[in-house]
């Protein structure tokens, strides 16, 4: 078995908490507007390796890792190459190294996700959107499938980090922040929660693979008034 990888970073330092090999998986089938990275939609190979090749490169990097960094699967959309995740996920947490999955929980209803999550330390779930509407429209796709990985989530009790990216003009109002805060505040085990601003930097690579970039006229994110939003979500 190989898996189809787009990238790895060795010394992630953002994605999940300490220093952690991140690995971009190959697919994705949302097409989200925010998307700084359309390299990773196709399913065309790019770099491929066995569950045994990834794990070797991570044992190279596992000192480095300390008492809580690790793996991050990310992608794309890591759940897209559900039997490879899986594999992998398994020889790693062998080598009791810290997982962490980077996810919207979508992967067209394949079943074996409570699986998955039984090799998971830590899901970071991007949240995209809360409602049927305004999902469809960020990313192209219903929004059911991915709340019922968050179901399964919290079934499982689940360790988890939400991120929300922000986007000028789509839900960056205050009304939409309290939404986002009730919405959160049944979930358990919710370690963080981060809001992203959005940014630009993704536009030049919609060029050189020809594909129209549907923000084009959207300005980057204030950080400052992003870091105003967070406060306003996380206060009591």
């Amino acid at each position: 078995m190989k898996g189809n990888i787009n990238s790895i970073e060795t010394m992630g330092l953002v994605d999940g908490p300490g220093i952690r090999m991140v690995i971009f998986l190959q697919g994705c089938p949302l097409r989200c507007l925010f998307c700084h990275n359309p390299e990773t939609w196709s399913q065309e190979k790019n770099i491929l390796m066995t569950p045994e090749e990834v794990l070797k490169k991570a044992m190279r990097y596992k000192n480095y890792f300390g008492e809580n960094g690790g793996i991050t699967f990310s992608g794309g959309e890591p759940l897209f190459q559900p039997d490879f995740l899986l594999e992998t996920l398994k020889l790693c947490k062998k080598e009791n190294i810290d997982t962490a999955l980077d996810t919207a929980g979508v992967n067209n209803h394949i079943g074996n996700k409570e699986e998955i999550l039984k090799y998971v330390d830590l899901v970071l779930w991007d949240i995209k959107a809360i409602d049927k509407e305004a999902y469809k429209k960020m990313t192209s796709k219903d929004i059911e499938e991915s709340l019922e990985f968050l179901r399964l989530c919290q079934k499982l009790n689940k360790k988890m980090w939400l991120r929300q990216v922000i986007v000028p003009g789509i839900n960056d109002t205050e009304e939409y922040i309290l939404k986002l805060k009730e919405f959160i505040k049944p979930l358990k085990n919710i370690e963080k929660v981060e809001l992203l601003p959005y940014h630009t930097m993704g536009i030049e690579k919609y060029k050189k693979l020809g594909l129209k970039y549907r923000l084009a006229q959207v300005e980057a994110m204030d950080i400052q008034k992003c870091k105003e939003l967070e406060k306003l979500l996380l206060d009591k």
